[in-house]
């Protein structure tokens, strides 16, 4: 596994059993764009994404890594993606897309998947750089002070 996929999953730090979910600061605007998003970055995981679900509450997310492409074929609900290259900047965002349509960005190496809104909502655009920041529960590990660091590309 190389270094890039390690950082982008934060595996440094990460404890077995402990749940991969990230929130997603928009360092560019200073906003945060989601604050519980799971990570897609296994097969089974990737090939379902967000199918059989009813739909995603404000601050819900899953980041599919690596993907480029996605479809919205049997969803329940409209959603944003946001489209982000190696180095975590967004290359495309697309808001409020409905059921039954294809997406693709092919200079991404990665996709956030949204409730609809939350892109538009944090003002996120092209060239936009993000930081996704491993989330836990509270444990004897925060009453120390300590956490899991944060990861956000180098700058180019």
């Amino acid at each position: 596994m190389n270094a890039l996929y390690r950082m982008l999953r934060g595996l440094a730090g990460k404890r077995r059993g402990e749940p991969d979910a990230r929130k997603v600061l928009n360092l560019t605007r200073q906003r945060v764009i989601a604050d519980r998003v799971e990570v897609a970055d296994r097969g089974a995981t990737r090939r379902k994404g967000l199918l059989g679900r009813n739909g995603l509450e404000a601050g819900e997310g899953l980041w599919i890594v690596p993907c480029e492409s996605v479809h919205t074929f049997g969803m329940r609900f409209p959603i944003d993606l946001v489209y982000v290259d190696r180095k975590l900047r967004v290359r495309k965002v697309r808001g409020n897309v409905p059921p039954w349509r294809v997406s693709a960005c092919l200079s991404a190496h990665s996709v956030l998947e949204l409730a609809a809104g939350a892109a538009a909502g944090s003002k996120t655009q092209a060239g936009d750089r993000l930081e996704f920041s491993p989330v836990h529960a509270p444990d004897a590990d925060s009453e120390t002070g300590s956490s899991l660091p944060s990861h956000s590309a180098p700058e180019a």
